[in-house]
């Protein structure tokens, strides 16, 4: 049987291994759930009003967050800091699938992303 802890650690991992994929092997290239019409991560802060520094700074966020969680795995504050930031940026992102119209299946992944933070800071309250 799979325990809550096991469960947490695992979940932080499945996240920071989305997050790292995303901003280091998929930054450039197109995947189904760019917003608008977007083929590249600078195309789609574009299409959200941002600028190419606001990228920079947001993955940056993202990937210390990431990096965060892993560390949790050995040392909880860790994981609670970084669920917790995870869990805001992901909420930003789902706002910014529906600021600009895009389909629901578009927000999927981030929704997905701040659900499984959501658990882990919760999870690592107790």
């Amino acid at each position: 049987m799979l325990t809550l802890d096991t469960a947490c650690k695992l979940i932080q991992v499945v996240v920071a291994l989305g997050i790292f994929n995303v901003w280091f092997l998929r930054l450039n290239k197109p995947t189904n759930y760019r917003g608008g019409d977007a083929k590249t991560m600078e195309e789609e802060f574009r299409v959200y009003g941002f600028s190419k520094q606001f990228m920079i700074s947001i993955g940056t966020v993202k990937v210390l967050l990431a990096s965060l969680l892993l560390v949790g795995i050995w040392y909880s504050p860790a994981a609670f800091i970084g669920a917790v930031g995870m869990t805001w940026v992901m909420l930003a992102a789902v706002l910014m699938h529906f600021k600009v119209s895009d389909p629901v299946k578009k927000a999927v992944p981030a929704f997905l992303m701040f659900l499984m933070s959501a658990f882990v800071a919760a999870s690592t309250l107790s």
